[in-house]
C-alpha cells in the first residue's frame, strides 16, 4: 500500500525532472568552494606576511636578493601549478586558483621590492612610502591605472617599475596562455578516461552516462 504523501510529492515533481532522485550538492560544487576559499585564503595568508615580515631591516644587497629569490619563486610555484592543473579532476577551478596565488605573490614581491628601495636609498620615489603605499604603488602600476601621485625618481626605482610592467605583461600574455593550455591538456585527460573505462568493459552504467 502506498503512502500518500509519498504520491503526492511524486506527483509535485513534473517536467524534466520528474523520476530523477533528489541529489545533494554536487562534487564539482564543493570543488568550486574550496577552490575560491583556497584562493582567498593565500592572498590572505600572503598580505598577512608582508606586513608582519621585518622588511625595515635589510641593506641593498638583501633587497636585490630577496626580489631575485622572490621572481625564482614566482617561476617555481607557476610551474608547478601547471603540472597539477593537467593532473586534476577539476582544471579549471585549479587554473582560477593557480592565477589568483601567482598574481598575489608577483604584486607582493613587487611592494616588498618598493618598500626596500625607499628605506635603503630615501628619495627614490616622489614621496616616502610605507607598507600601504608601496602596495597601492604596486597595483596601480599593474593595473596601468597610473594615477600619478607616486612616482619613481631614482634610476633604480625606475628599472624596478619597468621590470614589474614587463613581468605583467608576460602574466597577463604569456601565463594566461599557459594555463589555458594546462586547463585543455586536464579537460582532455578526463575525457580519455571515461573512453578507455568504457573501451574495456570496466565503466559502471552510471560512470559512462556522467557528461
Amino acid at each position: 500500500m502506498s503512502d500518500p504523501h509519498t504520491g503526492r510529492a511524486d506527483r509535485s515533481r513534473s517536467g524534466p525532472d520528474a523520476g530523477r532522485p533528489l541529489r545533494r550538492l554536487r562534487p564539482r560544487h564543493w570543488a568550486a568552494v574550496v577552490a575560491v576559499a583556497r584562493a582567498v585564503l593565500i592572498t590572505v595568508g600572503l598580505v598577512a606576511a608582508y606586513y608582519l615580515l621585518p622588511l625595515d631591516e635589510r641593506g641593498t644587497v638583501g633587497a636585490s636578493a630577496l626580489l631575485v629569490c622572490g621572481l625564482l619563486a614566482v617561476l617555481l610555484v607557476f610551474g608547478w601549478e601547471v603540472r597539477v592543473i593537467a593532473r586534476s579532476p577539476h582544471p579549471r577551478l585549479r587554473a582560477v586558483e593557480a592565477l589568483a596565488a601567482t598574481l598575489a605573490l608577483f604584486l607582493i614581491l613587487f611592494a616588498g621590492a618598493y618598500h626596500l628601495l625607499d628605506r635603503t636609498a630615501p628619495g627614490s620615489f616622489s614621496e616616502p612610502l610605507t607598507r600601504t603605499d608601496a602596495l597601492y604603488f604596486t597595483l596601480t602600476t599593474f593595473s596601468t591605472v597610473g594615477y600619478g601621485d607616486i612616482t619613481a625618481r631614482s634610476q633604480t626605482g625606475r628599472v624596478l617599475v619597468m621590470l614589474q610592467m614587463a613581468g605583467g605583461l608576460l602574466l597577463v600574455g604569456v601565463a594566461a596562455r599557459v594555463l589555458a593550455s594546462a586547463v585543455q591538456a586536464g579537460l582532455r585527460r578526463q575525457r580519455r578516461g571515461p573512453a578507455a573505462r568504457a573501451g574495456s568493459g570496466t565503466g559502471t552504467p552510471d560512470e559512462e552516462a556522467e557528461p
